[in-house]
């Protein structure tokens, strides 16, 4: 259990380094598997698919956007606790 925490935690230390190459991971991997969804129904015209996969994608990638926000407002909230208790520590002290 503490490996897959160790893990856990280096892959969240990893995506808060590397924000935007991670969005743009998620980004190329939504409209990849996108496109190879819509290549598989063949009622509709090519310029309707990459339009949808752009879609797709594009939504994708603001999801991620959104939840960097999140992890971002997360780490800013957790530092300013440490620095309050580090202070509040020294005034004790």
């Amino acid at each position: 259990m503490a490996d897959a925490k160790t893990q856990i935690e280096s892959l969240r230390k990893w995506v808060v380094e590397h924000k935007l190459r991670t969005v743009g991971c998620l980004w190329l991997s939504g409209i990849t598997g996108s496109i190879a969804y819509n290549w598989s129904r063949p009622n509709m015209k090519t310029s309707v698919k990459i339009i949808h996969a752009r879609l797709h994608a594009q939504a994708l990638t603001l999801a991620a956007l959104a939840g960097a926000a999140v992890v971002e407002y997360y780490d800013h909230k957790s530092e300013e606790r440490a620095a309050n208790n580090s202070r509040q520590q020294m005034k004790r002290n």
